[in-house]
């Protein structure tokens, strides 16, 4: 039932200058870290049985975590934004769930030009990671989305304002994913091993899978840490080029935290750096030291 296409589709802004360029690489890099960084991190979903009836052990109802964005163009680094993910404990027709919320911002200095404000919610059930409800809001310039997903998995169903629309056993949406992902055990994958995951986004499904590679030490601007090291296969667009030259890591021990994505794109290069976290589940095993 999964086929093993790995598919990321942005939209951005049209125009041939410098600046419009720049602009439109933050704009990519906000919807990078918040429409797609669960894709990214889901290092082990699989399909079929096993993608079902994980319970969470990664983390609490209260956890945060921060990212400072970097876009390169011409060999330098620069300051391009910001991006949040926050937990907290909420319910939803009675049933206990998770109430997770990620943000996207762009550097404020840069807010005169071209102004983001992107919010991302979801709300997943506390037992089995499932998600009940996705909502998107997008405020990127002039350009303004909103997003209203609500699952019913006895039905196998999702139903936006657009409609009814089937789905898989255990969908997940692109911000549940994450945290889903975080609860498999990685030890069980071998290096090299393609790994497929179902996904509802902007009234459709898509079947995607990464590639693990196993293990290595990371350093970054704020740290340097044990990492566990994947990529994601990409569709060759206007955006990225085709095939896996993305990559992510994230913490080695029982937090699975996100620490690092690098990817070059149609202008420059991309990467975002974990900087701070709060709550986390388990001591920061994965971190060596702090830089």
């Amino acid at each position: 039932m999964i086929n093993k296409q790995f598919i990321i589709c942005f939209s951005i802004l049209s125009g041939n200058t410098s600046q419009q360029n720049y602009l439109c690489s933050m704009n990519l890099i906000r919807r990078f870290l918040l429409s797609s960084l669960c894709m990214l991190l889901t290092v082990s979903l699989t399909a079929d049985n096993d993608f079902c009836g994980v319970q969470n052990i990664s983390f609490t109802g209260n956890e945060q975590v921060q990212f400072k964005i970097f876009y390169n163009v011409i060999g330098l680094y620069v300051d391009a934004g910001d991006a949040s993910f926050t937990v907290s404990n909420a319910k939803i027709n009675n049933r206990p769930v998770y109430h997770i919320v990620g943000l996207g911002t762009s550097n404020p200095s840069y807010d005169w030009i071209f102004r983001v404000r992107d919010k991302y919610e979801t709300y997943i059930d506390t037992a089995t990671l499932k998600p009940y409800r996705f909502v998107r809001h997008v405020e990127e310039g002039s350009f303004r989305k909103d997003e209203l997903v609500n699952f019913n998995h006895d039905e196998k169903k999702a139903t936006t304002p657009k409609g009814s629309f089937n789905v898989p056993s255990c969908i997940q949406d692109v911000l549940s994913a994450v945290y889903y992902a975080r609860n498999i055990d990685f030890s069980k994958r071998t290096i090299g091993e393609k790994i497929p995951f179902s996904m509802f986004i902007d009234d459709a499904v898509y079947n995607l899978y990464i590639r693990y590679l196993g293990k290595e030490v990371i350093k970054t601007k704020y740290g340097i840490f044990n990492a566990i090291k994947f990529k994601p296969m990409l569709i060759s667009g206007t955006v990225f080029k085709g095939g896996e030259l993305m990559t992510v890591w994230v913490s080695d021990d029982g937090n699975h935290l996100p620490l690092r994505i690098e990817s070059p794109i149609s202008v420059g290069s991309v990467k975002v750096d974990m900087i701070k976290f709060k709550n986390i589940r388990y001591p920061f095993d994965a971190l060596i030291t702090w830089r």
